[in-house]
């Protein structure tokens, strides 16, 4: 596994939008602020020609456009790191367009983003045995004033941390518009971890994950490569951290079904759950036993509704790190070492 040197002091950021980019309110004006606040910090900041774009479908450009600029600026040795600036729906179109060979050969790089972004997350790891931080998109770094989980993840780009920690409160409803653009996360929800078996808990192996919308989407296609990847570190294990977005109760479980029957699981050492965005019951199923049909079949340790995703604040993990998980009680922790 390969590591990027760290972001450091007055360093270059890079911006692109495989994804989503900020068209619109309240993106733009939270990227703007995110920009003068990093411009401040003494930071230069490097903007894709995608960022500001709106004339893709579910992305911000067309899928060759979109896989040229993500190209162009993970091989610009002047940008030190790139940020994603934001989910979206049709990522995956642009795969077909990235030159991974090149980006194997590349000199590592960190690249953050969530969501969609899991497109090239995964495959970073995957398929460039390159880490990456699963983490929040440019814009929510404009809010006034930042989470510990933005610290989080910024400093984790940094080297000036390789730990995080859950957080006690949690958003259902944000705040945030296109007339309060810059609005914090409104928490307002404890966060209650759900432990099997419900006792302290400690494991550790390599971080994969992501949101299992895109997950269950690149699995079985040429792309995949998880479980040959899943046998490669089969000694450390694997710490697979999921979350959905637009997957229901029913879609959870069956993409957790999908993702095992792909041999995605085969060296598991436990799972990290996040909490669903649309994990409302149906017929007698609820999020958590959507989830634990299957992996309880693995006799391995599994924590849900941990801070991860969609339903904010969520910890950074750095992709492809060794990583060990801490559980007691109802706190986390997670602590990622660059292990090669």
């Amino acid at each position: 596994m390969k590591f990027a040197n760290f972001l450091p002091p007055k360093g270059t950021i890079g911006f692109v939008s495989p994804s989503f980019g900020c068209a619109t309110s309240p993106y733009r004006e939270a990227f703007a602020n995110a920009l003068e606040k990093w411009g401040a910090m003494g930071y230069s900041c490097k903007i894709g020609p995608n960022c500001y774009a709106s004339d893709g479908v579910g992305i911000s450009s067309t899928p060759q456009n979109c896989a040229a600029e993500l190209m162009k600026f993970y091989l610009d040795p002047a940008c030190d790191c790139l940020l994603s600036c934001g989910g979206g729906e049709l990522m995956c179109e642009i795969l077909e367009y990235l030159d991974f060979p090149a980006l194997a050969a590349a000199k590592p790089k960190w690249y953050m983003g969530y969501s969609d972004n899991t497109h090239f997350t995964h495959l970073l790891a995957t398929l460039c045995d390159t880490a990456s931080v699963y983490g929040p998109c440019a814009p929510a770094f404009g809010m006034e004033p930042w989470h510990p989980s933005l610290q989080d993840a910024f400093d984790l780009l940094c080297g000036r941390k390789n730990r995080v920690e859950g957080y006690p409160l949690w958003e259902k409803e944000s705040l945030k518009n296109e007339e309060n653009p810059l609005a914090p996360y409104h928490v307002t929800e404890p966060r209650i971890l759900t432990k099997v078996p419900d006792c302290d808990l400690s494991f550790s192996g390599r971080l994969l994950g992501g949101c299992m919308d895109c997950l269950i989407n690149m699995a079985g296609t040429r792309f995949d490569k998880t479980a040959a990847f899943a046998e490669k570190y089969r000694e450390d294990g694997i710490v697979w951290f999921l979350e959905a977005c637009d997957l229901n109760v029913f879609s959870i479980r069956r993409a957790m079904w999908q993702l095992e029957q792909a041999g995605w699981f085969s060296h598991v050492s436990g799972f990290l759950i996040g909490r669903p965005l649309n994990g409302q019951e149906m017929m007698g199923l609820d999020a958590r036993h959507a989830v634990l049909e299957v992996a309880l079949r693995h006799n391995v340790p599994v924590v849900m509704d941990v801070d991860l995703g969609h339903l904010p604040p969520m910890m950074p993990l750095i992709v492809g790190s060794l990583a060990r998980v801490f559980c007691a009680g109802n706190q986390i922790s997670i602590e990622m070492k660059l292990q090669p």
